[in-house]
């Protein structure tokens, strides 16, 4: 990794999209050498993959909640692999500090958050406390 790998990291950052056209010329270099050191990038894991960000709101999920989970430490990996498996349940992640895992989780309304966590994911062997933290508004 060198400066031209992490500035064309940091465009496709911002915009998943860019042909590399465009990159090589605001980098000043041929478009097979951007191509090149995207697909090394991608071959060495450094770039996971593209996703398309969404606004839950613009298609139904008026609620986004982060929710701390804490689980007993022999169900800690069983139960975050299980949130995994919930559609609602965007993105899950171990964490130190407050809570030992962290889902993002989108839901239609208040009600139905409240129902995914009281009967559905709260029925996971092994939670031991739930804290939902509703998202008002993402700024970044």
């Amino acid at each position: 990794m060198d400066a031209k790998d992490m500035k064309i990291l940091e465009i496709l950052m911002k915009d998943g999209r860019k042909p590399f056209t465009e990159i090589a010329k605001e980098l000043n270099t041929s478009e097979s050498s951007i191509r090149k050191r995207v697909r090394k990038m991608e071959k060495e894991g450094i770039i996971k993959g593209y996703i398309a960000v969404i606004d839950p709101s613009k298609i139904g999920y008026n609620v986004v909640a982060l929710t701390g989970f804490d689980t007993d430490p022999q169900n800690f990996l069983m139960v975050a692999k299980k949130l995994c498996e919930f559609e609602e349940v965007k993105k899950v992640y171990t964490s130190t500090g407050d809570h030992m895992i962290m889902a993002e989780i989108w839901a239609k309304d208040g009600q139905e958050l409240t129902n995914i966590i009281f009967n559905k994911i709260g029925k996971i062997e092994g939670i031991k406390k739930v804290c939902p933290a509703i998202i008002l508004e993402q700024l970044k």
